[in-house]
């Protein structure tokens, strides 16, 4: 299985717009951050998780042709604003499957009610296949088992994902034991860290890494950065082994 990050920042990405911050000055190409998403390859299949609002830019950078689905997390914009950017994918290959919980799916099918609807369809519009997610039920995606993990960003509920023992966790804030239960024994895990300072709906840097003691995956990648976790290079350096940043265009292997 492989993993693109294609986007691994918050929801103004970095640099944010008119700032001054060091960070956002910095000419280091991975301090330079879209909205956070992945895409997952396995047996010759492409998933997505979250589009937001620089989706078509990612599908250009990392050369993605075709793809067999969108997963949604939440319906956020920063994860879901991309939506009509899928057109290409639908004039070669149809209506896109699409997964996620009936609350996120039924939001965007009002957002964007020309996809959804099927009848007196404008010519060229994108077109999708819903699919809602069942909390205690495996997806499963052309035969691999994905499971569903809930959580919680502020008071909004929100799914991860686990693909075998790769598990892929964003927006997250508070979360229950039985979900943590199905995130133990991961080779991989990516999982939110926004700053040093605590936050409302995000966990922080300190936040993230006691989670990650108590879910003890082998390696860890921390995504949906923003600006005022640091630089790249410095925060990197100062991580346990076996935790890093992630950044945007970085591709991983996992069994």
């Amino acid at each position: 299985m492989k993993i693109t990050f294609l986007g691994t920042g918050t929801s103004t990405g970095i640099p944010l717009i008119g700032s001054s911050h060091p960070v956002c000055l910095s000419k280091n190409i991975k301090d330079k951050r879209l909205r956070s998403s992945i895409k997952v390859d396995f047996d010759s299949h492409t998933y997505i998780i979250d589009c937001g609002p620089d989706f078509r830019q990612q599908m250009i950078s990392s050369n993605c042709k075709r793809i067999d689905g969108i997963l949604f997390t939440h319906e956020h914009a920063d994860h879901t604003a991309g939506l009509d950017d899928i057109r290409p994918f639908c004039f070669r290959n149809g209506a896109l499957p699409i997964y996620g919980h009936k609350r996120v799916l039924d939001n965007l099918s009002v957002r964007f009610n020309y996809i959804f609807k099927t009848d007196n369809k404008y010519p060229g519009a994108p077109s999708v296949i819903p699919n809602y997610i069942d909390y205690n039920s495996y997806l499963i995606l052309n035969k691999c088992k994905v499971l569903p993990i809930s959580y919680l960003h502020a008071d909004l509920q929100v799914f991860g994902y686990r693909f075998n023992d790769f598990a892929y966790i964003t927006d997250l804030k508070t979360i229950d034991s039985n979900e943590i239960e199905k995130l133990k024994n991961l080779d991989v895990l990516v999982l939110n860290t926004i700053r040093i300072e605590p936050h409302f709906s995000h966990l922080n840097l300190e936040e993230a890494l006691d989670l990650i003691k108590i879910i003890n995956p082998k390696k860890t990648y921390l995504t949906h950065i923003s600006h005022m976790l640091g630089f790249h290079d410095d925060v990197e350096k100062e991580l346990p082994e076996n935790i890093h940043l992630s950044y945007d265009g970085l591709v991983i292997e996992v069994n």
